[in-house]
């Protein structure tokens, strides 16, 4: 049997085809995407409303309840790296942070154990795991590698902790979270300036690691420019008797009266 001759523009046809076939699956894939992600829950206000319980004193959201733990688990390891830090600083400068981390810390646990009562919320009791490795990094470090490692892994720590500050205070609708926001931003503003003031902290290593996301301790920049003496004329503080800071916190505002 002769085979059959070719029907013009039959392979021009099926490669047309395959064209098409091939833009719709591309169009599809693009398309299916977007509606999925745009109808799907679990996104923007999904999250927020799934998230959010109600309470006297204003919606409590999933974003208020972490700050409000995450205040505690800062007093757990900060307080006593402070306390140690009065011990060990080998400066003046360095032992006055300690005071400002204890005091500041001894206020604000108050205020978050307070809070958490009144919102019926537990919380807890212990550093977790990455706080204990950071304390172990300052139980094993003395002299001026000390003074190094508590200034610089104490000041990333709380450069991290002021956006979520910042977050929260700009977000939250409940009054409790709003005056604790309030509380811990003049706080870690305070911890921050008398970190700073050490003058122990690598500021290009610190950038590096803000920029990078990482958590402390620090990879030291080559040429770290700690002191080893008191770099300052710092004078260490007496902590106040009660615990309440010795720099001036603006007063509560009262919650205001329904109508």
């Amino acid at each position: 049997m002769r085979p059959r001759p070719p029907v013009p523009g039959r392979g021009i046809l099926s490669g047309t085809g395959l064209i098409i076939t091939g833009l719709t699956a591309t169009l599809v894939a693009l398309i299916v995407p977007i509606w999925s992600y745009a109808d799907r829950s679990g996104t923007g206000l999904d999250v927020l409303n799934a998230e959010t319980v109600s309470t006297e004193y204003g919606p409590l959201s999933g974003l208020d309840r972490d700050f409000i733990t995450k205040v505690r688990l800062a007093g757990l390891w900060e307080l006593p790296a402070g306390q140690q830090a009065q011990r060990k600083g080998g400066t003046a400068a360095v032992q006055t942070a300690g005071e400002h981390l204890v005091e500041g810390h001894t206020f604000l646990d108050e205020r978050v154990r307070d809070v958490a009562a009144k919102l019926s919320l537990a919380l807890p009791n212990e550093p977790n795991e990455q706080q204990r490795q950071w304390l172990g990094v300052l139980d094993s470090a003395e002299g001026a590698e000390y003074d190094w490692q508590f200034a610089n892994l104490l000041r990333l720590a709380h450069g991290k902790v002021f956006s979520v500050v910042a977050q929260v205070r700009a977000s939250t609708r409940n009054t409790l979270v709003r005056e604790l926001a309030d509380d811990a931003n003049t706080t870690v503003l305070d911890h921050i300036t008398v970190l700073e003031a050490t003058g122990y902290v690598d500021f290009d290593a610190l950038a590096r690691e803000m920029a990078a996301g990482n958590t402390p301790p620090l990879t030291r920049s080559p040429a770290p420019p700690g002191p080893v003496t008191d770099p300052s004329p710092a004078i260490p503080v007496t902590p106040s008797p009660v615990p309440t800071p010795s720099y001036p916190l603006p007063p509560a505002a009262s919650r205001p009266q329904e109508s």
